[in-house]
């Protein structure tokens, strides 16, 4: 593979700048978006309430001893999501190949741009517009792969800019702790530095040999990473990715109590995948056909989710705009677009964490023992 260009592009604190956009007394203050019970996690927070030692995910209860004085905010989802589409339509219109990776962050591939635009000064101009014309502040890294661009964007916070050329990838990343690297969390961070390794220098002179016999396959790729070696691809985004599944009656039939329960149990399925797929949707397509072959669909955007309730209550709301005619119904289907990266971490400020629980245990039972092994009674037709 021939030397790329990858830009990483990341909405910094995106709830919070949102919010902020809407109220500008929370500018300069600890800010944190999360559920108002003790049992809630913090979904976002502003570098003013990290400065306390807050983060992403850590309990409400924990936050609040750490910093009183902090705002907390419930959050709005649906405010959220139409701010990150609003990015990715105007990241679309100028970058060649684009990968949304999460709801406030994206990879481009802009190889070969030099030969008639400065990538940098390309890259630059396209956040100056990005922070014109939604308000937000966004940083970015510019270097050879998926991963040096990561770790340049997080140096380069808050608000900023950070060009790593091929050769100075080793000289930037050597310096820095292993955290820094995307994909090593705090049980691999205590396995490594049980081993002596503290910095991504020492890491990168490990022999790999060694880390596959500690970590497998992951110790190889962690290797790499350490040496700038990203060979991932930035995957193409498109709205027009999605997961579906439609159903044929042997029998055209008007039940709708039958109806119903199929178009639940379509949706439990697929919202199952999306999950296991770590990914989210925006929007909701319901499909129905009746005896005569006349076919409608109807959809609806939303804000990103996984959650069975909320798919299910849009579907069903879908379902009910759309079968007017009252004739038999030969099929039925329901469809899941504007699909990204992400997981349902989005949905923890809605102050449920019962509900997130709820769901990773039917998800174990489903992966153990099969999709069928578990779920709504109303499903299960």
């Amino acid at each position: 593979m021939g030397e790329r260009t990858i830009v990483h592009l990341d909405l910094d604190s995106f709830f919070v700048s949102v919010e902020r956009l809407q109220n500008d007394t929370l500018k300069g203050k600890p800010v944190i978006i999360g559920g108002f019970s003790d049992r809630s996690v913090v979904a976002s927070c502003s570098y003013e309430a990290r400065r306390f030692g807050i983060h992403s995910a850590m309990p409400v209860h924990m936050a609040k001893q750490l910093c009183g004085d902090a705002i907390f905010i419930s959050g709005d989802m649906e405010r959220y999501s139409k701010y990150s589409r609003l990015v990715t339509e105007i990241i679309a219109e100028s970058a060649p190949v684009y990968e949304k990776a999460s709801i406030d962050e994206h990879y481009l591939d802009i190889t070969g741009i030099d030969r008639f635009f400065g990538s940098l000064k390309w890259t630059h101009e396209l956040r100056q517009r990005i922070i014109k014309e939604s308000g937000l502040p966004i940083s970015f890294g510019l270097s050879v792969n998926k991963t040096v661009s990561k770790i340049a964007t997080n140096e380069s916070k808050p608000n900023g800019e950070l060009h790593i050329p091929p050769g100075r990838v080793k000289p930037f990343l050597f310096p820095l702790s292993i955290l820094k690297i995307p994909m090593i969390g705090p049980k691999s961070y205590q396995l490594l530095r049980s081993m002596g390794i503290s910095t991504i220098r020492t890491l990168s002179l490990i022999p790999p040999e060694i880390l596959m016999q500690v970590m497998g396959k992951n110790g190889l790729v962690i290797w790499k990473k350490a040496n700038g070696i990203d060979p991932a691809p930035v995957m193409p985004y498109t709205e027009q990715k999605s997961i579906g599944t439609e159903r044929t009656f042997d029998r055209d039939t008007n039940d709708m109590d039958k109806l119903r329960h199929v178009l639940i149990g379509m949706v439990e399925k697929i919202a199952f995948e999306l999950r296991r797929k770590g990914k989210l949707t925006g929007c909701v397509t319901v499909k129905i056909r009746y005896a005569n072959f006349d076919t409608h669909t109807l959809q609806k955007q939303l804000p990103y989710t996984t959650f069975d309730h909320i798919l299910i209550t849009t579907a069903l709301g879908l379902f009910g705009r759309l079968y007017q005619r009252r004739m038999l119904i030969r099929l039925i289907g329901v469809r899941f677009s504007h699909l990204m990266g992400g997981s349902q971490q989005l949905d923890i400020f809605e102050d449920k964490p019962e509900l997130t629980n709820l769901y990773q245990a039917m998800d174990h039972i489903r992966k153990r023992y099969g999709k069928q092994a578990v779920g709504r009674a109303a499903g299960n037709v």
